[in-house]
């Protein structure tokens, strides 16, 4: 056997790796991170499309392309081209025979021109009253017959696509084979309402009529869907005329259908239809705006296209209550933007699919959250991009490496030096004593120089509080996506590279409260009144001297002076500007936190000439410090503070 090898063609590459759904992750938690919900952020990635997969296209690429193909068919003609040819063929026929008559000087000629004189102006009348006439002219007679034909292919197309070559043989065996697939099919629509019809009745009536439908429908529900799509499509087609081709048109249909035989066998058929498939837009008129005169069947066509595009377009938009991307039809996006906009929206599909079977996303109650999972992600990422944006050489590790037998190794080893502590690394101690010739007489013979050491740091525990202001003005002023990001960031560094530290995060508005990690990437900030400051610094005292043998760290982000504070009875007490006994409290728990020994650095983002007298003052009395980050910086600047404070205090 011969084998041919060559590149797939029938959609995505089977043998591809699998989508990263980190990517979209992050590119989703930019989002989630600026207080948009895990819905609209997946929503919003879908219609992007794939991050670094630019030959992918997303939601908006394919509703882009819906909607420009709607504007050309719309631009694409007139629906009254049908009318227009029978009008023509109907006046060239007449004028053949005048052009017969008029040199015959007898009575029946001038009989006949009288008669043609006095055919009435509407087109299937005049066809009609000509139906039974005798014409003297070959010529027009053939003419006349060719408008029949016109007439019959154009209605029957328009019915069932892919008659006009059926019809184009006029043996009436071809006529009266359609006049018993139309019956075959209605008995077998009857019979499928009363429960009894399977699927070999349909493959039975497919064997002998299957050339007769282009579409190859698999199954009855199939062939039913393009049945109604295009009656549905005719309807609409006469909607969208004028009265007078309305009825012009009507009346030729149904002249047609009579003398083809047809006329009670469609009316079963367009009964039926309607009753399977009333959601159909049947008589809502389209504004087609084109200059070329369409016929009848492919103004149907178009039509058709029309109604598939805009459910297409409501489906792309995504924008209604509980959409899912399980909602858009693949058979339409294949008959309107081909075989590869399949394969793009399977891989959107795919991405919605493995966020939550990879354990990113879960649904609750209908819900999508993030998963704790996929919350530590974005604190990864957040935290990566922070350490981009740091200085070369400001990696900011706080080793000691004098720690003794009692560190934590390293993974290197150094010469010993007298005093050392460290364990003894043999393996790198016995290579240099070989090196330098202690292993000649078969036995190993070590100096003093030969001896390294193990490298080990000892990594002191530190209690870190960082307060995060959670007041409305943070998300008027656009810096509340950077605080949400700079405190996962700083969640993931100490829960990755100092486990022995003990952090918590607290937000504080007219209340303070202790923010979970879990909870952090989802966090909304709080339309209410105060900048309780004073509680946020009662909370973070309590973690401290839960610890009192750890370092105190302790870090502030706001962009507000306090204007809140706890009272007695719980209640948090507004006052704007801050009244005296807010500020006193404030400033009383910040000399708390001096005598606990802990450090606090504020994060200042604005520029309010209150804030900057507040923090001052804070700093004045603490010995913190005052930074003023843009919130582009803001997670670089309280990661690198954190670890100067954890590499300077030991």
């Amino acid at each position: 056997m011969a084998y041919r090898y060559g590149e797939y063609h029938d959609g995505p590459d089977p043998l591809a790796p699998p989508y990263d759904v980190r990517a979209a992750l992050d590119e989703m938690g930019d989002a989630i991170l600026s207080g948009s919900t895990p819905v609209h952020a997946l929503r919003d990635l879908l219609k992007r499309g794939l991050p670094g997969r630019p030959d992918h296209r997303g939601l908006d690429d394919m509703l882009r392309e819906v909607r420009r193909r709607r504007r050309e068919l719309r631009e694409r003609g007139r629906l009254d081209g049908t009318l227009e040819r029978a009008r023509a063929l109907l006046d060239k026929a007449i004028g053949q025979e005048r052009a017969e008559l008029f040199p015959d000087p007898s009575d029946d000629a001038r009989m006949r021109e009288a008669e043609l004189d006095s055919l009435p102006e509407d087109t299937a009348s005049a066809i009609q009253q000509l139906s039974d006439y005798e014409w003297r002219s070959a010529a027009a007679r053939q003419t006349f017959e060719e408008l029949r034909a016109l007439l019959r292919q154009e209605v029957l197309d328009s019915q069932f696509q892919g008659m006009r070559q059926a019809l184009a043989n006029p043996d009436p065996a071809a006529m009266e084979r359609i006049r018993r697939m139309m019956s075959d099919l209605n008995d077998m629509l009857e019979k499928d309402a009363r429960g009894e019809h399977t699927q070999e009745d349909f493959d039975r009536f497919m064997d002998e009529y299957g050339d007769l439908f282009p579409e190859r429908p698999r199954n009855l529900e199939q062939l039913v869907d393009a049945l109604a799509r295009r009656a549905a499509a005719t309807q609409r087609m006469l909607a969208s005329l004028t009265p007078r081709q309305r009825e012009e048109l009507a009346n030729l249909i149904n002249q047609t259908l009579e003398q083809a035989g047809l006329a009670e066998q469609m009316r079963r058929l367009g009964e039926q239809l309607y009753a399977r498939r009333p959601d159909l837009a049947w008589n809502t008129p389209e504004r087609i705006t084109g200059e070329e005169p369409m016929g009848m069947a492919d103004a149907v066509t178009a039509l058709a296209e029309l109604a598939d595009l805009t459910q297409l377009e409501a489906a792309l938009r995504q924008d209604y209550p509980g959409a899912r991307l399980d909602d858009i039809d693949e058979a339409a996006i294949r008959r309107a933007l081909g075989r590869s906009a399949v394969d793009d929206l399977e891989a959107l599909k795919r991405v919605e699919r493995e966020l939550e079977e990879q354990g990113y996303l879960v649904r609750r109650r209908g819900k999508l959250e993030l998963t704790p999972k996929a919350v530590r992600r974005l604190g990864e990422t957040a935290l990566r991009r922070v350490f981009t944006s740091l200085e070369a050489g400001r990696r900011g590790d706080h080793d000691q490496h004098d720690a003794g037998s009692a560190g934590e190794l390293t993974g290197s080893s150094r010469p010993w030096r007298f005093g050392d502590e460290q364990p003894i690394d043999v393996v790198r101690t016995l290579v240099n004593g070989i090196r330098n010739g202690g292993g000649r007489s078969g036995s190993v013979r070590l100096s003093v120089e030969d001896f390294e050491v193990a490298e080990t740091e000892r990594r002191s525990a530190a209690a870190v509080c960082l307060l995060v202001d959670l007041s409305y003005s943070m998300a008027l002023r656009g810096t509340w996506a950077a605080a949400k990001e700079t405190a996962l960031a700083l969640q993931t560094l100490v829960a990755s590279k100092f486990p022995q530290d003990a952090v918590q995060i607290v937000g504080f508005s007219n209340y303070a409260r202790v923010l979970q990690p879990d909870e952090l990437a989802g966090l909304d900030w709080d339309m209410v009144q105060g900048t309780n400051l004073h509680h946020a610094l009662l909370i973070a005292g309590r973690h401290l001297d839960r610890h009192p043998d750890f370092e105190p760290v302790v870090l502030v982000v706001t962009d507000g002076e306090p204007t809140a504070h706890l009272m007695r009875n719980g209640q948090p007490a507004f006052e704007w500007p801050p009244s005296r006994e807010t500020l006193e409290l404030t400033l009383a728990e910040v000399d708390k936190m001096t005598r606990r020994r802990a450090t606090i650095n504020v994060f200042m983002l604005a520029a309010d000439e209150r804030l900057r007298e507040f923090v001052d003052e804070v700093a004045r009395r603490n010995g913190g410090r005052v930074f003023s980050p843009s919130a582009e910086r803001l997670g670089e600047y309280v990661v690198s503070d954190f670890l100067r404070q954890r590499r300077t205090r030991r």
